[in-house]
């Protein structure tokens, strides 16, 4: 690729006012450095970089010494390691009980008829109200929860959101919002006072399971280790959800008279609630535990301050997470595209704009993430505990796999290009288009074919899969840089050989030409709809 001083000769007719001001970092960002660190990052050494296990522990140190080579300030004193205080744990699904009484009778169910994945053993009892889908999008004017009073109450509902089939849907047509996610509604509803959550099929669209998006990485089958469930032990759900059959579903709606197929027919024809309170039923949630600890893994984080003495108080985040799953049956889970790929490109960032003579006006923090893989847990946290306020946080470019072309795999659900060696996925500038308007004009001196065909995709959950989904929650602009699935996601055989390094480097250039102007133009990203209640 041409360097940028001699895209500027060929190219002034349609130069940026910033691009003579980035060119040194612009052009720092070379090959042979990020195959150098990422084939240490997913060398064998690093056993995978499980949550909680050696190999993680390795590249969490790893990263804290290249930020401090590229002098980024340090915010937890004078540490680049943020603590996250994590519970792992496995559940008894033997013994997790779910007692439903009716009158002075009832009945026990157990797995499979009721599940559950909590990291404390609680008990916690109270009549049920039926809560819809559990949403509440006053921006959408759609409010689940308006004029219901579920304190002290367990809340049954159903998964993912209304008309979810219907194209002309306020709820992005066919492809997701940010309400679907199963998070999500346990946070919502906690915030309106619940103490336990009963989640179920929404039975008009699907079958099985409790069709409703997780936390991390969504509904595609997993084929590497079992590995012990993790949990934020502050900053997370405190309320246990339960998984319920359709049977247990149907006594619930049988009990006010209705069907769950009707009741979800009658709110998708608005959509509009329909609320209620179910007589004469109550439950009570006991999850139980096989095993339990608490640790800390850590969120690596460093700053580079603005130039602008007012505006360096912003803030613009480049981030990743580094921890991957460890050792299975077959071998290291290398994990070289998931996520090496985004912690080296984070790392090397950092060094591109510590390199450039020029920063920018905003700050930038450079973060990577802890527990990602066991549910965004790293990011979750930082959200509920910000080294930098929320309120002033302009724009996320998160990382997460960027080192691969995208490739047909039986476990995902989409349609692929026929040449994806040169394409990069932005997921969730439907919520920015001031964001996919500054990447799109910066992608002029770079050349990549972006596609943001994930943003209209809701069978595989992509929105809420990466560390972008709890800054999004929080009204930000914030964007997964992504290219895509492909046999080798989750596989041993994710390793650095298969990367294209040639085309990561040209991501990483368009971030940096990106963030820049996101730090440094008078204009900042505004996030469409902005009603998201603070959670």
């Amino acid at each position: 690729m041409r360097t940028l001083a001699v895209f500027l000769m060929a190219s002034l007719a349609c130069a940026q006012p910033t691009k003579s001001r980035i060119a040194e970092g612009f052009d720092s960002i070379q090959v042979a450095r990020l195959k150098a660190d990422l084939t240490f990052l997913s060398s064998d050494a690093l056993e995978g970089r499980r949550s909680l296990e050696r190999g993680s522990e390795v590249a969490i140190q790893w990263i804290a010494s290249e930020f401090a080579k590229a002098g980024l300030k340090p915010l937890v004193g004078a540490s680049y390691l943020q603590p996250v205080p994590l519970i792992e744990f496995t559940a008894d699904r033997t013994l997790t009980s779910m007692d439903l009484r009716v009158g002075t009778g009832g009945i026990t169910y157990h797995a499979p008829d009721a599940t559950a994945n909590f990291p404390n053993e609680v008990s916690v009892s109270g009549d049920v109200v039926f809560a819809g889908y559990g949403i509440s999008a006053p921006e959408l004017g759609y409010d689940d929860y308006a004029g219901l009073d579920v304190t002290g109450k367990v809340v049954l509902i159903f998964g993912h959101e209304p008309q979810e089939n219907d194209e002309q849907s306020v709820f992005n047509g066919k492809g997701n919002t940010r309400y679907a996610n199963a998070t999500y509604k346990a946070l919502n509803a906690q915030r309106h006072g619940a103490v336990g959550v009963l989640l179920m099929t929404d039975p008009n669209n699907h079958t099985g399971g409790a069709g409703a998006q997780g936390g991390g990485r969504g509904p595609v089958a997993q084929t590497g280790p079992v590995i012990p469930s993790e949990a934020l032990a502050e900053g997370g759900p405190t309320i246990p959800m339960f998984t319920i059959s359709a049977e247990i579903a149907g006594n619930l709606f049988a009990a006010a008279g209705k069907t769950a197929s009707g009741v979800q027919t009658a709110i998708d024809a608005g959509p509009a609630p329909e609320s209620f309170a179910v007589p004469g039923r109550r439950v009570t949630l006991h999850p139980v535990l096989t095993e339990r600890r608490r640790a800390n893994s850590y969120n690596v984080v460093g700053l580079l301050e603005g130039s602008d003495p007012k505006l360096q108080a912003e803030t613009v985040i480049f981030s990743g997470h580094f921890d991957h799953n460890g050792i299975g049956p077959q071998g290291v889970l290398h994990g070289a595209d998931d996520n090496g790929s985004g912690t080296v490109g984070v790392v090397e960032l950092a060094h591109a704009f510590a390199r450039n003579p020029v920063k920018p006006k905003r700050s930038l923090l450079f973060i990577v993430f802890a527990a990602e893989e066991r549910g965004l847990l790293g990011a979750y946290y930082y959200v509920s505990h910000p080294l930098r306020p929320l309120a002033t946080t302009r724009a996320q470019i998160n990382f997460d796999m960027i080192g691969r072309n995208e490739a047909a795999d039986p476990r995902v659900q989409t349609e692929i290009s026929p040449d994806t060696s040169n394409e990069l996925g932005l997921i969730g500038t439907h919520y920015s288009p001031d964001y996919r308007a500054v990447v799109e004009r910066a992608n002029e001196m770079v050349g990549l074919k972006l596609t943001y065909k994930w943003d209209r995709d809701a069978a595989n959950s992509v929105l809420f899969r990466s560390d972008q989904y709890p800054f999004l929650q929080h009204d930000i602009p914030a964007v997964w840089w992504f290219t895509g699935f492909h046999p080798d996601y989750h596989q041993v055989t994710d390793t650095v050989e298969k990367i294209n390094f040639e085309k990561m480097a040209k991501i990483l250039k368009l971030a940096y030409a990106s963030g820049f102007e996101f730090a440094d133009s008078p204009n900042v990203p505004k996030l469409v709809g902005k009603a998201m209640s603070r959670q």
